[in-house]
C-alpha cells in the first residue's frame, strides 16, 4: 500500500514560506515523528495533511476527511460537556451510534483511564486527562490517517506514558500515524522522525538512519572556542564542525538527537546566510 504523507511541500504565508518542499512518508502501522523549533513547520505540515489549508506546491496523500482522526494543539475537546460527551459528540459525527457507540465509548475510556471521569465536565479534568480525551476523539471512528499535532506538550509524565502507549496501540491496530513533538526522546522511539527548521528538511529517516548519515563532528568543553557554531547542554558547552576536523585537545561526544537537530540547523542558517551575501 502506498504510504500517506506529502511530496515537495510549499506553502506560504504572504511572504513568509512556512514549508519549502517538504516530502514525509507516512506508512501504514508506523508512528513518524515530526520535531523542530517553534516556527520550524510542524503545524503547517500537519494541517496540510489533514487538507486543513492548500498548499502552493506539491501534493498531499491522504485518504478522504472520514478517515482522518485529527489532534490539535488545543484541548481538542468542549470544555462545557462532559468526556463522556464529548466523545458521543465526536464519534456520532462520524456515525457512530447505538450500541457500537457505547462499546467503543467503553473501550477507549477504559484504555486512557478515563473511565472514572466519564460524567466530569472536561474543564474540571487535569491537562493530562484532558489531552487523552481528545486523543480518544480522535480516534473514535478508527481512522486510516491519525495526526496529532503535539499531543504531549505541558502534561504529566504520568501521562506523557499513557499517551505514547495509546497512540503505540493505534498504530499496531493498522493506522498511519504522523505526530509532531517537543520531546526529542518520543522522536526517538517512533519508528520514523522529520527535523524541520524554518520550513526545511533538516533530516529524515529512522533515528539509527539520521545519527549515521549526520556530517561533521560534536565536541564538549567548559567554554565554545566558536560561540555562534555552540550551545548549552547542562554545564558544559556543546560545539559543531561541520567539516569534522576540531582542533586537538578537545573531547569528542556522540551526539543524540538535540544535538543533531541544533547542529543542522545551525548549518543551515549559516548556509542561508552565506548564500544571502553571495548575491
Amino acid at each position: 500500500m502506498t504510504p500517506f504523507g506529502a511530496c515537495a511541500l510549499s506553502v506560504r504565508f504572504g511572504l513568509v514560506r512556512a514549508l519549502t518542499e517538504v516530502t514525509v512518508e507516512v506508512p501504514v502501522g508506523a508512528v513518524v515523528s515530526v520535531v523542530g523549533g517553534d516556527g520550524a513547520g510542524k503545524t503547517t505540515l500537519l494541517r496540510a495533511l489533514v487538507r486543513e489549508l492548500r498548499p502552493d506546491a506539491g501534493t498531499v496523500r491522504a485518504p478522504g476527511k472520514r478517515d482522518i482522526g485529527f489532534l490539535p494543539a488545543s484541548a481538542g475537546s468542549w470544555s462545557a460537556l462532559t468526556v463522556a460527551q464529548n466523545f458521543d459528540f465526536a464519534a456520532g459525527a462520524y456515525g457512530l451510534s447505538g450500541p457500537a457507540l457505547a462499546t467503543r465509548r467503553d473501550e477507549l475510556l477504559a484504555r486512557a483511564g478515563l473511565t472514572e471521569a466519564a460524567h466530569r465536565l472536561a474543564s474540571q479534568l487535569s491537562g493530562g486527562m484532558r489531552r487523552k480525551l481528545g486523543f480518544c476523539m480522535a480516534i473514535a471512528h478508527r481512522p486510516a490517517l491519525l495526526v496529532l499535532d503535539e499531543p504531549s506538550t505541558g502534561v504529566d509524565p504520568v501521562s506523557r506514558i499513557d499517551l505514547w502507549r495509546l497512540i503505540s496501540e493505534a498504530a499496531a491496530g493498522g493506522a498511519a500515524v504522523i505526530m509532531s513533538t517537543t520531546y526529542l526522546d518520543e522522536a526517538e522511539r517512533a519508528g520514523q522522525l522529520l527535523a524541520l527548521d524554518a520550513g526545511r528538511v533538516l533530516a529524515r529517516g529512522s533515528y539509527d538512519q539520521v545519527r549515521s548519515d549526520f556530517p561533521g563532528t560534536v565536541t564538549n568543553a567548559a567554554r565554545a572556542t566558536r560561540p555562534e557554531w555552540s550551545w548549552r547542554r547542562g554545564r558544559a558547552r556543546r560545539e559543531y564542525w561541520p567539516d569534522g576536523a576540531p582542533p586537538a585537545g578537545l573531547a569528542v561526544v556522540d551526539p543524540d538527537l538535540e544535538d543533531i537537530v541544533i547542529a543542522l540547523s545551525l548549518r543551515r542558517r549559516a548556509e542561508a546566510v552565506a548564500h544571502g551575501a553571495e548575491r
